[in-house]
């Protein structure tokens, strides 16, 4: 479960990408793209108009499997919202019952040096919230992705893996919190603006070491060594001026069925890399669209752009703190042994604070996220030239999103464009009677 801390530390917690989900037992090596059958084409009119090629696309879809892909997909609205009631409830009571003052206390009879005080009392907080927190975590990460088909490992390999999140989260949020509680200290007066630099600090940093130091401690990566494979993303990477000489791929069948891939790194860590479930599941048109949607992230500098937004988002929560967190300390601070904004006994309570608004800044951070995606598909439809494989790949992606939402639920819930909206762009294009690529 994304604990109340992971809402207020989200500067590290949406770029690690780190899946808490679980480390399983070898699995086959990933099927060869040759052995990849084709998925038939719906039969459009040459001159069909998008709209009604598009809608084509979307028919060769099975009722039943659509069915499941919007009751998969939908659920997920709903915890959304209990995600956010679960985690309000936890911190009030944290503050009610005087656990998180109790807790400060111990810290502060432990030692008087302020950063480790910080450390004990974040490292058992957070052990409290992920125990409070667990019964949704355990049917929202494991019983619910198997009982839609997406997960791969039994609870033991599971749990394995939220353990070694566990470590993670202790170490990286401690070290936000540290940063974070210097900044209250020492500037009582415009600590709201010092608190966004630490938050967007963190982000980056996030960015940058994430890919090297934390994605391999839940996957395996290892150079994928099929030239008829490689080459053709490779190809692309230098006609984008890529730096890598290489693709890699990781065992993410391990854990999931869902297919991905990136392109990340910073300086001299840029890596090209996809998982094993996109060679099982696609062909290579399909694989090169793929690729060159994440080639496009890189290009389009779209971590940093993004950070740029969420930037605002953390101003915002941090605005948010500065209006309502002295008035609530003011009202119940003494029921709650709370004395002010350096005090960690007030974490919950601005964990709070942060993750409320967060949660009613959804629709706008998911169309932020949305946007930069439609931005990636246009660069790889534009570099793969693979109209059909790009329709393709979002039915497949359909397996647990879903194909056809309304204006509405696109806008508040989808933090990618729909497969319907994927499929209608690359119809438009094809419909320009550009140049399509020529390997199947």
């Amino acid at each position: 479960m994304k604990s109340l801390l992971a809402v207020f530390s989200v500067a590290t917690s949406l770029f690690l990408g780190v899946c808490g989900e679980v480390r399983a037992q070898e699995t086959p090596p990933a099927t060869s793209i040759s052995a990849v059958t084709p998925a038939p084409a719906p039969s459009i009119a040459p001159n069909a108009d998008p709209a009604t090629a598009t809608r084509a696309w979307l028919d060769t879809v099975p009722a039943d499997k659509r069915a499941k892909s919007d009751a998969y997909f939908e659920g997920g609205y709903w915890l959304i919202l209990w995600d956010f009631l679960l985690g309000a409830a936890i911190s009030i009571f944290l503050l009610a019952s005087r656990i998180s003052a109790r807790l400060r206390d111990f810290a502060e009879r432990m030692t008087r040096f302020k950063f480790l005080q910080i450390i004990l009392y974040a490292f058992p907080l957070l052990l409290l919230l992920y125990v409070l927190g667990f019964p949704l975590t355990v049917y929202e990460r494991f019983f619910r992705e198997h009982a839609y088909g997406m997960a791969t490992q039994n609870f033991a390999q599971w749990f394995g893996e939220q353990m070694m999140m566990l470590v993670v989260n202790l170490i990286v949020t401690s070290l936000l919190l540290i940063g974070l509680y210097a900044v209250f200290r020492r500037a009582p007066r415009t600590w709201w603006i010092w608190g966004t630099v630490v938050a967007i600090i963190f982000t980056i940093l996030g960015i940058m070491l994430s890919p090297v130091y934390i994605e391999p401690l839940f996957n395996t990566y290892k150079p994928l060594n099929d030239p008829a494979i490689s080459e053709p993303i490779l190809a692309m990477a230098r006609a984008n001026e890529i730096p890598v000489t290489q693709v890699f791929e990781v065992d993410a069948s391990r854990q999931t069925k869902r297919i991905s891939a990136n392109v990340a790194g910073f300086l001299g860590t840029t890596r090209i890399a996809l998982n094993d479930n996109l060679l099982k599941q696609c062909t290579l048109p399909e694989i090169r669209e793929v690729m060159a949607h994440e080639m496009g992230h890189y290009i389009l500098n779209h971590s940093f752009k993004l950070v740029m937004y969420f930037s605002l988002a953390f101003l915002a929560g941090f605005l948010a703190l500065r209006a309502f967190f002295q008035g609530a300390v003011t009202r119940w601070g003494a029921s709650w042994g709370v004395r002010g904004i350096a005090d960690p006994a007030g974490l919950p309570l601005l964990s709070l604070i942060f993750s409320t608004v967060f949660f009613l800044l959804t629709p706008v951070i998911n169309t932020a996220i949305r946007v930069t995606e439609r931005e990636a598909d246009a660069f790889s439809i534009n570099t793969s030239r693979e109209p059909d494989a790009f329709a393709k790949v979002a039915l497949k992606l359909g397996e647990y999103r879903k194909l056809d939402p309304t204006p509405m639920e696109e806008f508040i819930f989808f933090d990618h464009p729909s497969g319907r909206a994927r499929i209608r762009m690359a119809m438009d294009w094809k419909a320009a009677h550009l140049p399509c690529g020529t390997t199947e």
